[in-house]
C-alpha cells in the first residue's frame, strides 16, 4: 500500500514537473525533437502567437510547394519527363518530404513568362507558393512586389536559412537593395558567381611576341600594340583586314564581349550606370566629364583604323567573330573566353596563341570597368504559403550540398546519376551525350530555384587554386580544368589583380517616376551623340551640349530621384 501511495505521489510530481517545465519552455525560441524517421525537428515558436512553425530536414508526412516554370527553349527531358515531373521533383520528395506542384508552365520565349504572370496578377488567378524570376526583366520583379501577394522573405530568411547561405549572401550586402520596401526585404536574391562578367583584355600573344613588345599596361602604350598590329601584321595581314581591337556597342557600351567601357575607365567613369560621384551621390556615368576624353580617344582610335568601322553596328558575338579568325589582336571580354569562342582561333590559324592581360591605365594611373551583379534572380514568397519554411529546408540542403559539392557528398559527381553523369565500370563519373544512355541533360534546369544554389566566390577561388598548381579535388575544380579553357585559371589571377577596378550599378531599385516618361529619349540623345563624336560627325565639344540637354529634359530629375532612393537604403 505504501508503495502505491509513493508511486502515485511520484506520478503527481512528475506530472507537476512537465507542466512547470512547458510552462517555461514556452518563453524559449527553438527546441529540438527528433521525429518518427529519426530526422531532427526543430520547432520555432515565437512568444504571443499560438502559431508555431515546423522546420524540418525531411517532411512526414510531405509539405508541398505550388511554383510556376519559365521553361527554356534549350532544357530537354528524356524517359517520358516533364518540367511538373522529373528527377529533381521526385528527388524532392524522396530526400525532403517536399512535393513540389506546378500550376503552370511556359515555353519561355518572347517573354512568355512575364506575360503570364502579370495576367496572373491583374485578373486575380491563383499564384503559386514561391515565384523564381530572372534578373532579366527587373520590372516584373518590381510589379510583383507592388502587387502586395507577397511576404517579407527577408524575415524568413534570417530565420531559416543555414549558415551557408547567409556567408553566401553576406558578400554583398547590397543584393537586397533593389527588393527594400519600408526596411522589409520583400525577395531573396538568387545568387550568382561574382565576376562572371568582369573583364580584361585578350591579345594575341604571338602577335606581340614575333613583334618585340610587352604587354601594353597603359592606354598609350595600346595605341603603340595596335599601330604595330595594324601596320606591321606578324601574320602578314593587309592593314585593311586587321582588327587590331575588336569592340562594338550596338547593344550599350557597358556590356559582357568587345566592350568599351574600360576606356572610359581610364578617365575615371563607366558610362550606362549609376556610379558613385565624388560628391558621394550617384550619377548617371555617361554625363561625367571623363567620357568626353572616352569618346575623343575612340574618335582618334577610329580615324587611324584601331578600332571597326561598323562598331556601332556589331553587337557582342559580332565583335569575337574577328578574333576567332584570326584577323583582330585584341578583345575585351570575361576571364572565361579562352574556352569559348577563343578557343576556335586555331582552327583559322594554327599559330594563334590568346593570353589575358590587364586592363591598361589612363593618364592619371585611373582604370576602371562595370562590375558584375552578384545575383542574377530573386524568389519570391507568397503571404499565404502554409509551410514557407520548407522553401528553406530544399534551400539549405543545395547550399550545404550543391554550391561547392565536395568529395564524399551527394552531387560529388553531379546532379542525378543517368542525367547529367554516368558511372563507368571502375565506378568513375563519365560526361557528355555519349557516355549518358538517352543524352545528358541539364538537371540543374529542373530544380525549384534556378542554378540550383551558387556561392559568389566559389568558383573564383578554385581558379586561383588551380591557377597556383593545386591538383583539382573537389567537382567544381574538376569542371574548371576540365572544361575551361587552359588560359582560365591565369585570367582570374589578371582578373583579381584589379579586383578594385570593377563598378557595380550602384542603382537598383524600381523604375523612377521620370524615368517612365524620360529615360528613353535620354537614352536615345546619348546613343546618337556618342556615335556621332566617336565618327568625327561632330566636334568632342558636342558633348557639353548633350550633358546640359540631358540635365534640363528630364536627367537632373532622374538624378534626384534615384538618390533619394540611395539615401534611403543607406538609412
Amino acid at each position: 500500500m505504501r508503495a502505491k501511495v509513493r508511486a502515485t505521489l511520484l506520478l503527481t510530481l512528475s506530472l507537476f514537473l512537465m507542466i512547470a517545465l512547458a510552462a517555461c519552455g514556452g518563453s524559449k525560441d527553438d527546441k529540438k525533437s527528433t521525429d518518427s524517421t529519426g530526422t531532427t525537428t526543430e520547432t520555432k515558436t515565437e512568444t504571443g502567437s499560438e502559431e508555431t512553425s515546423a522546420y524540418k530536414d525531411k517532411y512526414d508526412p510531405p509539405v508541398s510547394i505550388s511554383t510556376v516554370w519559365a521553361v527554356a527553349p534549350e532544357v530537354k527531358f528524356k524517359n517520358g519527363e516533364t518540367i511538373e515531373n522529373n528527377v529533381a521533383t521526385k528527388w524532392a520528395k524522396d530526400t525532403l518530404g517536399i512535393e513540389i506542384k506546378s500550376l503552370w508552365s511556359v515555353a519561355n520565349t518572347n517573354n512568355a513568362f512575364a506575360t503570364k504572370l502579370r495576367l496572373a496578377l491583374t485578373s486575380g488567378q491563383e499564384l503559386p507558393d514561391v515565384v523564381v524570376a530572372g534578373s532579366e526583366d527587373p520590372q516584373l520583379i518590381q510589379d510583383l512586389i507592388d502587387s502586395g501577394a507577397f511576404q517579407d522573405a527577408g524575415a524568413l530568411f534570417d530565420k531559416y536559412a543555414n549558415d551557408t547561405w547567409k556567408s553566401a549572401m553576406n558578400l554583398d550586402s547590397n543584393v537586397w537593395n533593389p527588393y527594400l520596401r519600408d526596411g522589409a526585404r520583400m525577395a531573396i536574391p538568387i545568387l550568382d558567381y561574382a565576376y562572371n562578367n568582369d573583364y580584361l583584355l585578350w591579345i594575341r600573344q604571338d602577335w606581340l611576341d614575333k613583334l618585340n613588345l610587352k604587354a601594353p599596361t597603359t592606354i598609350e602604350e595600346l595605341e603603340t600594340v595596335m599601330e604595330a598590329f595594324k601596320n606591321n601584321n606578324p601574320s602578314g595581314l593587309a592593314p585593311d583586314k586587321v582588327v587590331p581591337l575588336s569592340i562594338g556597342f550596338k547593344t550599350s557600351m557597358n556590356t559582357w564581349m568587345g566592350d568599351p567601357s574600360w576606356i572610359f575607365g581610364a578617365y575615371g567613369t563607366v558610362p550606362q550606370q549609376w556610379n558613385v560621384g565624388a560628391d558621394g551621390k550617384l550619377e548617371w556615368g555617361s554625363v561625367n566629364a571623363g567620357m568626353k576624353q572616352g569618346l575623343t580617344k575612340l574618335n582618334e582610335w577610329y580615324t587611324k583604323g584601331w578600332i571597326p568601322k561598323e562598331a556601332a553596328l556589331w553587337d557582342e558575338n559580332k565583335t569575337s567573330e574577328p578574333a576567332v579568325a584570326g584577323t583582330a589582336g585584341i578583345i575585351p571580354g570575361p576571364y572565361w573566353m579562352s574556352g569559348w569562342p577563343l578557343q576556335d582561333t586555331v582552327k583559322n590559324d594554327p599559330d594563334a596563341v590568346w593570353k589575358p592581360i590587364a586592363l591598361p591605365a589612363g593618364p592619371d594611373g585611373k582604370v576602371g570597368r562595370h562590375g558584375t551583379s552578384f545575383s542574377n534572380g530573386v524568389i519570391l514568397i507568397n503571404k499565404d504559403m502554409k509551410n514557407p519554411e520548407a522553401l528553406f529546408t530544399y534551400q539549405n540542403y543545395m547550399f550545404d550540398n550543391l554550391a561547392d559539392p565536395q568529395p564524399g557528398g551527394p552531387f560529388e559527381n553531379g546532379l542525378f546519376k543517368g542525367y547529367d553523369y554516368e558511372l563507368d565500370a571502375n565506378g568513375n563519373a563519365v560526361y557528355g551525350d555519349d557516355n549518358i544512355p538517352g543524352g545528358a541533360m541539364s538537371t540543374v534546369r529542373y530544380l525549384l530555384v534556378r542554378d540550383g544554389a551558387r556561392i559568389p566566390d566559389a568558383q573564383m577561388k578554385a581558379l586561383l587554386n588551380l591557377a597556383d598548381g593545386k591538383e583539382p579535388t573537389t567537382r567544381m575544380e574538376k569542371d574548371l580544368k576540365n572544361n575551361f579553357g587552359k588560359e582560365t585559371p591565369a585570367a582570374a589571377v589578371v582578373l583579381m589583380g584589379q579586383k578594385d577596378a570593377g563598378l557595380m550599378n550602384m542603382y537598383t531599385g524600381p523604375t523612377t517616376e521620370t524615368m517612365k516618361t524620360k529615360f528613353d529619349y535620354l537614352k536615345k540623345i546619348e546613343a546618337q551623340t556618342f556615335n556621332e563624336i566617336i565618327y568625327g560627325e561632330k566636334p568632342a565639344d558636342a558633348f557639353d551640349k548633350f550633358v546640359e540637354t540631358w540635365k534640363s529634359s528630364g536627367g537632373d530629375q532622374i538624378t534626384a530621384e534615384v538618390n533619394t532612393w540611395y539615401d534611403g537604403i543607406k538609412k
